[in-house]
């Protein structure tokens, strides 16, 4: 039986949740997808997954994400989930986030994991969980699947020795808060794309775009991201991000990130993502040509992947 997705979440963009590219930052838009999936996983039985005194949770193992269309400040947003698969303690969900056209915005494939709340280890889905997962069974949408980035499973190449093995640059470097923590301490899933995107200036050693007559304005976007959750983070941990250019064509930089842990050896985890240049006045993706292709091959670091 395929029910197919439904709306799960609706809301709206603010000032302070847009970057200096003048649209919302990634990790609202993953700190959003979170309210949705919260509200998600209660429609499938579990209403207390993220409330302070449940046994059990849910831990976000990987994203796969979509920015489709730009969403600004004033603009209204409404989300649907639907359940792609269920195993014996994982899911992976689906939550598209949609203009009031009803155009995606951005959509994610989320790989969730039921743990324990005090132990963090995988326990079982209930049967009541399995049941209703079966009425919210939806495809996934053109928009939503793999486009340039592969989900293939993987063996992680991140390492601190690595790191510093390939000179890749440091883009953070900071010590988790409360503020950065769910009521469990854990890092909530926004804190790792919101770091890489306040670091990717430092990577690319651009500075923000700022207006000037009858040149053009550029500046970047993400069209797609693939991020894995290794280890988890907690109150007090410290986290370094270290990344790179694997690749660069005329239409994208393809970009990986090196969530890794300061004072051990294990990493907490990797990204990588596609982006693009946006001319900011004509809101058009930048084309390069050959010569400027050429002349990026520089940043490129070889044999560098997740």
């Amino acid at each position: 039986m395929t029910g197919g997705a439904r709306e799960v979440w609706g809301g709206g963009v603010n000032t302070w949740e847009c970057d200096v590219m003048g649209h919302m930052n990634v990790r609202f838009h993953v700190a959003k997808s979170m309210e949705a999936l919260a509200s998600l996983v209660a429609e499938l039985g579990l209403p207390h997954a993220f409330s302070r005194h449940t046994h059990t949770t849910l831990r976000v193992k990987e994203q796969y994400i979509r920015f489709l269309k730009e969403a600004h400040a004033g603009s209204s947003l409404y989300a649907t989930g639907g359940v792609i698969e269920v195993g014996e303690t994982e899911a992976r969900l689906l939550l598209v986030s949609h203009h009031l056209t009803g155009e995606p915005a951005a959509a994610l494939q989320v790989l969730v994991e039921h743990v324990g709340a005090e132990e963090d280890r995988p326990t079982p889905w209930p049967a009541e969980f399995r049941q209703r997962a079966e009425a919210w069974r939806a495809e996934i949408p053109a928009h939503a699947a793999a486009r340039t980035l592969t989900l293939e499973p993987f063996q992680t190449t991140a390492s601190r020795e690595r790191a510093q093995a390939l000179d890749l640059e440091r883009i953070a470097l900071t010590a988790l808060l409360e503020r950065d923590c769910d009521h469990f301490g854990r890092l909530r899933p926004e804190g790792f794309i919101g770091r890489i995107g306040d670091g990717m200036p430092r990577l690319l050693r651009r500075d923000p775009p700022r207006p000037a007559s009858g040149e053009r304005r550029e500046g970047g976007a993400v069209l797609e991201y693939r991020i894995v959750h290794l280890r988890t983070p907690r109150l007090g941990d410290r986290i370094e991000i270290r990344a790179g250019v694997a690749e660069v064509t005329a239409r994208y930089r393809r970009c990986v990130h090196w969530m890794l842990n300061p004072d051990a050896p294990e990493p907490w985890g990797v990204a990588t993502s596609v982006a693009v240049g946006l001319d900011l006045k004509a809101r058009k993706m930048l084309v390069l040509t050959p010569e400027e292709v050429a002349e990026r091959q520089a940043e490129v670091t070889p044999g560098l992947a997740i």
